[in-house]
């Protein structure tokens, strides 16, 4: 160790020398700014091995992560099915599609019905073979992208994507769009599997002319048991995703949302997109392992007009006999919940608004002209459905209901006004006082919650208050004291003004 002030030449026990500064021909290397290129070179020239070897180290992870490549594929190929097999074919009835999804006669494909607003609305189909066990496969392929025209004068944008693709299954009385709610699960365009709402990004996205295989696994002596996986053009392009609990122990029906694309399915018996493993398809499934939905019975389809009065429990009594998913209705309030599920956000609910003729204000001329309301009652006679007509307004109004039952005239389907009147079944007064209560608690809730709102904007304004006027005493104070200092200044000066007049008057007597 040198003693202090070593670097600047001198002893601690002797006097310093005197500094001496370089003269103009003197090595600028010399300097301390010269040296710290020199410096600053050789700490990088220390920190390059390390970052060398972190690089090293990096690179060797990647090549053993890639020399491990994907998990190993644990699905083997499936053995001769031993059993009978369904007799009835995989397809797809009207009853378990929406009404803008209109299915091809041959070729098996899905297309959606997209004039006016129904461009912006989701389709969905779910197969008639519900699967109970064993493992099958079912495939579809986006054909064609459809690119309708929007209104360049719209106030809001419309729900994305435009075109729109989800595969995955779905229980019996599950919504008929996937990932709506806790009974079915699916994959998406965009490499997400959903349920109930949910998206979790787990897969390759796919598009035009891909093939789409979905696998459920329902087998209890696989490793993947209980498990739905994607396969994109027969390579896996997802792991083994566990079947929701909500969807164990029950048939799951291979199911179908789409928005603005034709898509082709595949149910069997061959395969599209061959897998690496052999496996066998939705339509050769084992009686023992599915159950097949049946087809309504061919007869005369019945279009009912409820005939109900106003405020006394019409829409419930309709929502407790839609269970059975045997009538489809047809209201403005259905077209509201629809474009809910198409992923609109409904419009807030003013005093012109009600469950009979709801305010539509989505801000897409297309959506608020009532072009869908339009195309649908043309497409209802041509499919083979029953019909509850809910228009508490118009069915109530003779002359009206007569209007609205002349529509159907010459469709062959069966018009029935029906007066709903008496006394409610036990289950609807159940349900009734169920809905009573939960709406009584919501509206305690918000009230609650508006008193708390309340108390806390109080405490708020009380506290604000209470800092302004420590702000406004704190500045009062503040002024005082500038003010007290301003007058002590001027009487000061006054002072001494005064003595420098007294000090020359005393001179002016002393020359005197």
């Amino acid at each position: 160790l040198k003693p202090l002030g070593s670097s600047l030449g001198s002893s601690h026990f002797g006097p310093a020398a005197p500094l001496q500064r370089p003269s103009a021909g003197a090595d600028r290397n010399s300097s301390p700014r010269a040296m710290a290129p020199e410096l600053k070179k050789a700490k990088t020239e220390e920190s390059e091995p390390a970052e060398k070897a972190g690089e090293e180290a990096e690179k060797g992870a990647a090549e053993e992560a890639k020399d491990k490549g994907p998990p190993p594929e644990l699905e083997q190929d499936a053995p001769l099915a031993k059993g009978v097999k369904i007799k009835e074919p995989a397809t797809f009835l009207t009853q378990d599609t929406t009404m803008n999804c209109i299915a091809s006669g041959f070729g098996n494909m899905l297309m959606p019905l997209t004039d006016g607003g129904l461009q912006f609305l989701l389709a969905g189909a779910r197969c008639n073979v519900g699967l109970k066990a064993g493992r099958y496969l079912f495939e579809a392929k986006v054909v064609e992208f459809m690119n309708p025209a929007e209104d360049p004068t719209a106030r809001q944008r419309s729900p994305l994507p435009r075109n729109q693709l989800r595969a995955g299954v779905a229980a019996a009385v599950a919504s008929a769009f996937l990932g709506d709610g806790e009974l079915s699960a699916c994959f998406d365009a965009e490499g997400a599997f959903i349920h109930n709402g949910k998206k979790q990004v787990c897969s390759q996205r796919f598009g035009q002319g891909d093939v789409v295989g979905v696998l459920v696994n329902l087998d209890a002596q696989s490793p993947n048991a209980n498990t739905i996986s994607m396969f994109k053009n027969g390579k896996r392009a997802s792991q083994p995703q566990p079947l929701p609990d909500t969807l164990k122990g029950k048939p799951l029906f291979p199911a179908f949302t789409f928005r603005n694309v034709t898509v082709h399915y595949n149910f069997g018996p061959k395969p599209l997109a061959p897998l690496p493993f052999t496996c066998h398809m939705v339509k050769d499934a084992l009686v023992k392992e599915a159950v097949v939905t049946a087809p309504e019975k061919d007869g005369t389809r019945e279009v009912l007009f409820p005939v109900c009065l106003p405020d006394e429990g019409t829409f419930d009594w309709l929502d407790l006999q839609q269970g059975d998913k045997r009538y489809t209705e047809l209201s403005d309030r259905a077209v509201l919940k629809w474009a809910e599920k198409s992923g609109f956000s409904l419009p807030k609910a003013t005093g012109k608004s009600s469950n009979d003729k709801p305010e539509a204000a989505f801000g897409i001329p297309m959506m608020d002209d009532g072009s869908v309301r339009r195309v649908l009652h043309a497409v209802a006679p041509v499919q083979a459905r029953n019909y509850v007509v809910m228009e508490v307004k118009g069915n109530l109004l003779k002359e009206e209901r007569k209007e609205l039952a002349a529509k159907w005239a010459g469709t062959g389907f069966k018009r029935t006004a029906a007066v709903m009147m008496g006394e409610p079944p036990a289950d609807f007064k159940k349900k009734s006082q169920a809905l009573a209560l939960k709406l009584k608690q919501e509206a305690s809730d918000a009230d609650f919650r508006a008193k708390k709102a309340e108390e806390k904007r109080k405490k708020a304004q009380e506290k604000r208050q209470k800092q302004l006027e420590r702000e406004r005493k704190k500045a009062a104070k503040l002024a005082k004291k500038k003010q007290e200092a301003l007058k002590k200044k001027l009487e000061e000066e006054k002072k001494k003004k005064l003595r420098a007049e007294k000090g020359e008057e005393a001179e002016v007597e002393e020359s005197k």
